[in-house]
């Protein structure tokens, strides 16, 4: 009896799934297994994927480079940079990334990035 490529491709798709998942699994747990102050280790910063950290807009000292604060960070790339009404940068920060943002002194402010609407009486 032959199998349909309708049936075929789901039941192939997932077993390579779980390879890939096992296989993750497996260098997750060594990585985290590792004595981090032994040679050749480096730590994992994060899993997750940059797209899904939030967006932050970081404000810095009018008197510097938003671009080169931002390359104090490591991993930090900015998405948009601003220079007339506010001198700073977005960017996608994972934890680590904020924290070491928010303890820099040339950092004035750092907000989560949103939407904002201005809602009340029509003026004239």
């Amino acid at each position: 009896m032959r199998t349909s490529p309708g049936r075929a491709l789901p039941a192939a798709f997932a077993a390579a799934l779980a390879a890939v998942v096992a296989l993750s699994a497996t260098a997750h747990a060594a990585a985290t297994a590792a004595d981090p102050g032994a040679p050749g280790v480096r730590a994992v910063r994060s899993v997750a994927d940059p797209a899904d950290w939030p967006t932050y807009i970081v404000t810095v000292d009018r008197a510097l480079d938003p671009v080169d604060v931002a390359g104090r960070v490591e991993g930090v790339h900015p998405l948009h940079v601003y220079r007339d009404t506010l001198n700073g940068f977005s960017a996608r920060l994972d934890p680590d990334q904020l924290a070491s943002l928010a303890s820099m002194p040339d950092v004035e402010s750092i907000e989560e990035d949103g939407t904002a609407s201005a809602d009340g009486p029509a003026v004239s």
